[in-house]
């Protein structure tokens, strides 16, 4: 299993739903006035908001939301002002941790992260000490659903995939769910989901990610649950859109700290 997956499963069962998409929401939200202001309101011609758009109505986002946070960011007089860029350090283990950040205060975000990173077992790097272990690919997710797997893999790669891996959730009934993982170049993101939605997959996420170039084994319990505690504290902070790390750990160990 992916660390993508693993990681997907263990949030879903240590987080608190309401908190978690309350969040979420806020996050959005935020990614959405940032690419309205770089784009404009119109989802069909600013590729960046249509994925914003895309990815709030997977996370159940209310539509009157989506609807009040692009005419909020187009608003005559709108003021609000956000800086995107990376934090970069490392978590135990050694593995190589990547935070792509979005603030209106990069002083106070500063302030919080180095704190993140000194309280669970991690370290603040300089910027460049990691980013070059991460390219910037497009990730989709389908529910295989009684799908051919095989046919999907020769679907996805006739319409440009880079790579596809069979895969395992779990739901929040704990019933396992078989899904594909789809990797891909990010100019090919929307083309490859289109293509798959109109062949009857569903599609359960689709997104610009960043994947490691290698990962670090990490076979130690303690050193894993540190560095995990360290990712969640990192997702669980406003400021923080998303987190990478090259980690691998073994099922047996997830499984233990499950």
């Amino acid at each position: 299993m992916s660390g993508h997956s693993k990681w997907a499963n263990i949030k879903r069962k240590k987080s608190k739903v309401d908190d978690a998409r309350g969040k979420i929401f806020t996050k959005i939200s935020k990614e959405i006035l940032v690419a309205v202001k770089q784009g404009g309101p119109d989802p069909e011609g600013n590729f960046r908001l249509k994925l914003c758009v895309q990815k709030a109505k997977d996370n159940n986002m209310p539509g009157d939301n989506i609807a009040r946070c692009i005419q909020k960011a187009a608003g005559v007089g709108n003021t609000e002002a956000y800086e995107e860029f990376f934090y970069e350090g490392y978590g135990a283990g050694g593995v190589a941790v990547l935070c792509a950040i979005l603030t209106d205060n990069r002083n106070r975000t500063a302030s919080e992260i180095r704190y993140i990173f000194s309280r669970n077992h991690g370290n603040l790097g300089e910027t460049g000490c990691v980013s070059w272990m991460f390219e910037r690919r497009g990730q989709i997710t389908v529910a295989l659903e009684g799908k051919d797997e095989e046919e999907l893999m020769l679907f996805t790669i006739d319409a440009g995939a880079d790579d596809f891996t069979a895969d395992t959730l779990f739901n929040e009934d704990e019933e396992e769910e078989p899904i594909a993982e789809i990797v891909c170049s990010p100019d090919l993101l929307e083309k490859i989901r289109t293509a798959l939605e109109g062949s009857g997959y569903k599609v359960t996420e689709a997104e610009i990610t960043m994947l490691p170039s290698n990962t670090v084994d990490v076979n130690d319990k303690t050193q894993a649950a540190q560095l995990l505690t360290l990712i969640e504290a990192l997702e669980d902070n406003d400021d923080v859109q998303a987190v990478y790390a090259n980690y691998d750990i073994p099922d047996h160990i997830m499984e233990s700290l499950e």
